[in-house]
């Protein structure tokens, strides 16, 4: 029989900007499947969720740079070299080589051979999370274990990967899921039949957001002593669109009064508050910096509005479907955003929010208007966004979904 632990592959982790990925996780758990988690990188937030503490697998770090542990590759190395699959395993690098002449290709093989070698007692199955790096190291650490390998991908690693790669990633894999109708359909074209796509939403755990009883407030910017409060939730990073937020909320007219919150880390935090001073609404603006679930959690029930302006980047970077706009909505807060990627998958316009052309402040400022002024508006999109979450973005869907897969993958094995 064959051993049913999975082996679960990660860039980093725990990461706050990741909990729909340790959402999944401990739902896979509770629904029995034993999983052993293996990271290429130690985590660099400060705060963990409670969802990580919650989750029983071990966590395995592989050497971030293998220059730093060369002494584990090595051994590594010594180890793979009589395995049969290690000459399969380094064709296949020389076959990516010549496509992708890059030192991150030489040391996603090396930490391929350290999880090779160092592979958890009694694990039979590979799950990358994220179809650009984890995958290139679950590849080829199924290649040198000659054992199957699956993968979940999400939208950076779908967009900014070269079409070759993911498609003999595809064709290797058992089968991949995603979460967007547009990964979903990019996907299946690159697989051409060649293994199963399946579209598969995170959702969102309900129980640690459960409905929010309370009446929102009916703030309409007219009272420079109870402003309307704008929140954003996400790393402060190009795709997500904070310097087009900034400058929408600029736009705004004189006579309303409001408040602007953001929520997350990243590295474009301080050209973005050099930006709102330049803009004269740093005084308007708080900056709160990474946070636990729980808090987020407050600020989505004590806010008005949630606006997040996604972006397509030059690399072909995007957002999927946010899971903070789920997890907004989920809290009745009405949502504003652009019409990129996933997001009109929840966001359906006048009915469960509001949607704007990427890259265009003048239209999502008009859009922001008309939710401060109409606290009625509000309470409409945000009744009917909820509703929606919680008929088709419970994650106990997708959590069933991965779980047949799974099992139906061990029982053809059988």
């Amino acid at each position: 029989m064959q051993h049913r632990k999975i082996v679960v592959v990660l860039k980093g982790y725990p990461r706050l900007s990741e909990t729909f990925i340790a959402q999944e996780l401990l739902g896979l758990e509770r629904a029995g499947l034993e999983l052993a988690i293996v990271a290429l990188r130690r985590p660099t937030d400060g705060k963990r969720h409670p969802v990580h503490d919650e989750i029983r697998a071990p966590v395995h770090y592989l050497p971030e740079y293998l220059h730093q542990e060369p002494l584990r590759v090595a051994r590594s190395l010594l180890a793979c070299l009589p395995r049969p699959g290690f000459w399969r395993a380094l064709r296949s690098l020389a076959a990516d080589l010549p496509r992708d002449f890059s030192r991150n290709r030489v040391r996603r093989f090396g930490q391929a051979l350290v999880l090779a070698a160092e592979w958890p007692a009694d694990a039979g199955w590979l799950h990358a999370h994220f179809v650009h790096t984890p995958a290139s190291v679950t590849r080829y650490a199924s290649l040198l274990r000659g054992l199957p390998w699956t993968c979940s991908a999400h939208a950076k690693d779908i967009w900014t990967s070269a079409d070759w790669d993911l498609a003999d990633k595809l064709s290797s894999a058992r089968w991949t899921v995603t979460c967007t109708k547009t990964g979903f359909d990019h996907l299946k074209k690159l697989a051409n039949g060649s293994s199963p796509v399946h579209l598969s939403y995170h959702g969102l755990d309900l129980d640690r957001f459960g409905s929010f009883g309370e009446a929102r407030r009916e703030r309409d910017g007219s009272s420079a002593e109870e402003p309307v409060v704008v929140l954003s939730v996400g790393r402060a990073v190009e795709k997500k669109g904070y310097d087009i937020l900034l400058n929408a909320l600029a736009l705004l007219p004189g006579d309303l009064a409001w408040r602007f919150e953001h929520i997350g880390g990243g590295e474009e935090l301080v050209r973005l508050k050099t930006l709102a001073q330049k803009l004269g609404i740093a005084d308007r603006v708080s900056w709160k910096g990474a946070l636990a679930q729980e808090e987020v959690l407050e600020h989505y029930r004590r806010s008005d509005i949630f606006a997040l302006a996604c972006r397509i980047t030059a690399n072909g970077d995007r957002d999927g479907l946010p899971n903070v706009l789920v997890e907004a909505a989920s809290q009745r807060l009405a949502c504003v955003s652009t019409d990129v990627s996933g997001v009109p998958e929840l966001l359906s316009p006048e009915e469960t929010g509001l949607l704007v052309p990427p890259e265009d402040p003048d239209a999502l400022a008009r859009a922001l208007e008309r939710l401060i002024r109409d606290p009625v508006l509000r309470v409409s999109l945000g009744e009917a966004a909820e509703h929606k979450v919680r008929h088709h973005f419970d994650h106990v869907s997708s959590i069933d979904q991965l779980k047949e897969l799974f099992e139906r993958e061990w029982q053809a094995a059988e």
